[in-house]
């Protein structure tokens, strides 16, 4: 194995951290208005600070591996870069909007006891959530669906071009599965009637995830060139990836959350690992020309470049990973609604 792919495996390893882990962080606050609904206000607002409770020690630290990726994308494949980021312009200038708002929220939130106050920044953790959870699967979708890219490395296309059906499909396929994958991370972190609904909202989300799923997969078939590349069978992985998905519902239905918390990360894992073997050895395709799209070779830095940041991973990602270990340790407890401790 060469260092470029050593850093395409990197980097899909930082996306898939990111998409499991902020994953849930996006479902519960697309969940915050409709779970902690109520004819108290102040049950509505108690239920709500229980649900953010339980991302609050997390949700940053998450949004590292966006970050991380993103870093290391620049450094390892800079013609990937710069693509990637004038294509898809506005669309990230949108998430990265939409973070910064969620991010905000979080602080804020708390900061004064007003109803409207604390309600308007609710709703922009719902937006903050919703609005990157579409763009990922959309986004996503595009790279291996392909984008007009010249010879040049150039995006030539506009904003529109990456809003056709099956890329909307993905975004609608990533809103769903992180939605699933928050209501389980409440029903795990929660007790009491936040943790009755979440188990609830997830039972009936499952059966719209895995509708979406399997429609995506095989929208995949017919929108990419993965028949091409992996074969009518792609092997195992994305066999294991659907079956996940399905065992969530038997899970969540005997009351086996953590289980379905394992089962929805697996089957997120497994969905960015399959966009990845369609993908290798290209990281953006050109539905221009096959011969202008973007590999792990014409888009990567030098070699001098990738054994630098070789020896820099080895030394820092095994700290970091520990770190995020141990605050999920510390953070593992249920949070009660008649807690006295909530921060948020």
């Amino acid at each position: 194995m060469d260092l470029n792919t050593l850093w395409f495996i990197l980097i899909a390893v930082l996306y898939i951290g990111f998409f499991v882990l902020e994953g849930f962080d996006f479902g519960v606050g697309i969940l915050l208005p409709f779970l902690s609904r109520d004819k108290d206000p102040q049950r509505v607002d108690r239920k709500r600070r229980v649900m953010i409770n339980t991302i609050g020690p997390h949700w940053d630290g998450n949004e590292v591996w966006l970050l991380t990726a993103g870093g290391a994308t620049f450094a390892a494949f800079p013609n990937w870069y710069a693509t990637l980021f004038s294509g898809f312009y506005l669309p990230l200038f949108l998430l990265l909007l939409a973070l910064i708002v969620r991010g905000v929220a979080f602080e804020f939130r708390s900061k004064d006891d007003n109803p409207k106050w604390r309600a308007a920044w609710d709703w922009a953790i719902f937006i903050g959530s919703l609005v990157p959870a579409i763009l990922l699967g959309v986004a996503f979708a595009n790279l291996v669906r392909g984008v007009p890219i010249d010879a040049n490395m150039n995006y030539v296309g506009g904003f529109f071009n990456l809003l056709n059906p099956y890329a909307l499909l993905a975004g609608v396929s990533s809103l769903l599965i992180f939605t699933l994958h928050g209501a389980i991370f409440l029903s795990l972190k929660t007790s009491g009637e936040v943790e009755r609904k979440a188990r609830a909202a997830a039972e009936r989300l499952w059966v719209f995830t895995v509708i979406a799923l399997l429609a995506l997969l095989i929208a995949t078939y017919f929108a990419t060139d993965m028949l091409k590349r992996l074969g009518v069978s792609p092997g195992i992985v994305p066999v294991i990836g659907m079956a996940a998905i399905l065992l969530v519902g038997y899970f969540v239905r005997k009351k086996m959350q953590g289980w379905a918390f394992a089962m929805t990360s697996i089957g997120i894992a497994i969905a960015l690992v399959t966009l990845f073997m369609i993908l290798f050895p290209r990281v953006m395709v050109s539905s221009l020309n096959p011969e202008w799209s973007l590999t792990i070779y014409n888009a990567a830095s030098t070699p001098y470049t990738l054994r630098t940041m070789t020896i820099i991973a080895l030394v820092f990602v095994p700290i970091v990973l520990a770190y995020q270990g141990w605050s999920y340790w510390v953070f593992r407890k249920r949070i009660k609604t008649d807690s006295e401790s909530l921060i948020y």
